[in-house]
């Protein structure tokens, strides 16, 4: 991806034809390690091709696929005044909560 991106950065900056050299030396300003090989095969699949028509394209493909909003109203539970009135009752020791139940990770 972050060749495609560089790839794609050096032709919006008026390079009609990046090399892999171009790509190299691009990520190099930015302190990233490119793989030659992995550089040359992107170079030479996306040789002759709009890089702005290959996105559109994707982003075509990706349509069917739901946002973020759509799946956050359909997880997430609706709140109803009961939920919203309840009390603390003393007695309730909340330091006795699992700081597993608290943890949660990017995918879940």
């Amino acid at each position: 991806m972050k060749y495609i991106a560089a790839y794609h950065l050096l032709t919006i900056g008026g390079n009609a034809a990046p090399t892999a050299v171009d790509i190299i030396a691009l990520l190099a300003t930015v302190s990233i390690a490119a793989e030659s090989e992995r550089v040359g095969a992107a170079v030479a699949q996306l040789a002759g091709k709009d890089v702005d028509e290959l996105i559109s394209e994707g982003a075509s493909k990706l349509a069917p696929i739901p946002s973020d909003d759509a799946v956050d109203s359909v997880v997430t539970p609706a709140v109803t005044p009961a939920d919203e009135k309840e009390e603390v009752k003393e007695g309730d020791d909340y330091d006795k909560i699992d700081d597993y139940a608290l943890e949660f990770g990017l995918f879940d």
